[in-house]
């Protein structure tokens, strides 16, 4: 039997074909996304939902009328942002991303932000893009939609639409990244929403389980899990040793854990009823090497050269070059951190014996790194729980091998290159075997046989 898993990422939209014997990818297609809506708000970062439905629908009717022995579909796609739906359970919405700012603006309460005043009233930490954050600005600013009964992430209505459900069912790894939800209760906090007549619409139901959503076309859909979650499931066999760096369009470390950590610049993420991802993100990650790909290729534009990508370029920079060497000190904090928006990168270190361009590539690959390596300390530092395997998965590490070179030695432990490149896709493929039944995540983590399995039995 195969399995599909499909990941509605904010640039791509994956889908693969898994099969359930050997876990090999017999097949994998990757769409550009593309559904991003015009704003006359700087902040704002809207997509179009009926675009990014219709051309998953499409691939995966393709896939399914040409493949035969498909035991399930698995969901997963970007966290935090939310979709509003009617009674019908139809979009009445665009899709507010997870890199929406409205959350920072300072117009929601007295010249401050919704995130401000979480903090400042509730002691509550969200970031702009969580979808409770989104919610409360726009029921704010009158911007909820009359029609609207619920809302969910872009992969829950995926969900919906394919097994003709109504009403949304999220799973806890998905519920959590709206923000305002208790992982040790597996509750919203429905007081402070109630306090901003924020309610209704209602809040989406939510299962601690992996557990099928409904069929389509006589295939069990499981119910849809996070992107960070899924990438995790669709990387690590190893978990009690693993730890997950993932280094695409922003960067990440996940490591399981079976208990709830409070660290700074640390989420604890559920996975399951029991047990947790403590992941910490820096929001540049791998748009730092980006940007600065961009500052050579303006140079180079102005100077006469022709206006074309210049990775290879700096790639050669850094060829027999010693990475060690002495280079520039590039803080890669160029679009803030979760914790203090308002923050920006800086570079020091400069001097005229080093005022080279492999010095500048190099330091921001070393920013990239120790952004991420500070985010573990702060773990090992509450968790005590160091671990001596390195797994890296993304572009930004796959096409880099000084990045790579740079991790291990930062990191101190070997790097391992997950094998298949569409971790999400592949670990909602995972959670549909599990929502079937057919899988024990247990033992795809490589865990005791004793530990808590996390769902119904």
């Amino acid at each position: 039997m195969k399995s599909i898993g499909i990941d509605i990422g904010t640039t791509t939209i994956s889908i693969i074909v898994m099969n359930t014997a050997d876990f090999t990818i017999e097949e994998s297609c990757t769409l550009d996304n593309g559904a991003f809506l015009p704003s006359s708000r700087p902040w704002e970062r809207i997509q179009d939902v009926s675009g990014i439905l219709r051309k998953t629908q499409t691939a995966l009717e393709e896939i399914l009328d040409r493949t035969p022995d498909i035991s399930s579909i698995g969901l997963t796609g970007q966290m935090h942002g939310i979709v509003y739906v009617d009674q019908a359970g139809t979009a009445v919405s665009p899709l507010y991303t997870w890199q929406d700012g409205r959350g920072n603006q300072p117009d929601f309460r007295q010249g401050k932000s919704v995130c401000a005043c979480l903090s400042e009233d509730y002691g509550v930490k969200a970031a702009s893009g969580y979808g409770m954050v989104t919610h409360l600005y726009n029921v704010q600013k009158g911007l909820v939609p009359r029609e609207a009964v619920s809302f969910c992430t872009i992969s829950d209505y995926l969900g919906m639409a394919l097994t003709g459900r109504s009403l949304p069912l999220l799973h806890i790894s998905q519920a959590a990244s709206l923000g305002l939800y208790d992982c040790r209760t597996h509750t919203f906090q429905e007081e402070i929403l109630r306090e901003h007549n924020a309610l209704p619409p209602a809040l989406p139901c939510v299962t601690p389980d992996l557990l099928p959503l409904g069929y389509f076309r006589g295939i069990l859909v499981g119910v849809s899990v996070g992107d960070n979650q899924a990438s995790f499931l669709g990387s690590v066999r190893d978990a009690e040793h693993s730890l997950l760096v993932n280094i695409g369009t922003g960067s990440q470390i996940s490591m399981l854990s079976d208990r709830y950590c409070e660290a700074l610049g640390i989420e604890s993420r559920p996975l399951t009823r029991d047990a947790f991802l403590l992941a910490g993100s820096a929001l540049c990650g791998g748009l730092a090497f980006a940007a600065l790909e961009r500052f050579f290729r303006e140079y180079a534009a102005a100077a006469g050269a022709p206006d074309v990508p210049q990775f290879e370029t700096m790639k050669r920079f850094l060829e027999g070059t010693d990475l060690s060497a002495d280079c520039w000190n590039v803080r890669t904090t160029f679009s803030g951190t979760r914790e203090h928006p308002a923050d920006s990168g800086s570079v020091t270190g400069i001097r005229l014996e080093n005022f080279h361009p492999a010095s500048l590539i190099r330091g921001t690959l070393n920013g990239m790194a120790e952004e991420l390596y500070a985010l573990y300390t702060n773990i090992i530092r509450e968790t005590s729980q160091a671990k001596t395997r390195l797994i890296a998965s993304g572009n930004g590490i796959r096409k880099n091998p000084a990045l790579r070179q740079i991790l291990e030695s930062r990191f101190q432990m070997p790097l391992e290159i997950v094998p298949h490149q569409e971790e999400a896709a592949v670990g909602a493929a995972i959670a549909s075997l599990a929502a079937a039944k057919t899988l024990s995540l247990n033992q795809w983590l490589g865990l005791a046989a004793g530990a808590p399995e996390g769902g119904e039995q």
